[in-house]
């Protein structure tokens, strides 16, 4: 299997309402679902949930 079948580059994006988004790569066999991370938000200044974009 190639590297970015099994760890594909996804977009997560702030729930804070901001647009604020980051970058990660997410292994499929561990995380079929959607990635949830909590990561800092610069704009509110505060640490929020950041949910997988499509």
């Amino acid at each position: 299997m190639a590297r970015d079948e099994l760890r594909p580059i996804v977009k997560l994006r702030s729930t804070a309402g901001t647009g604020y988004t980051c970058v990660t790569r997410k292994n499929r066999r561990n995380d079929p679902d959607r990635l949830v991370l909590r990561e800092y938000d610069p704009l509110p200044r505060r640490h929020v949930d950041f949910r997988e974009d499509r």
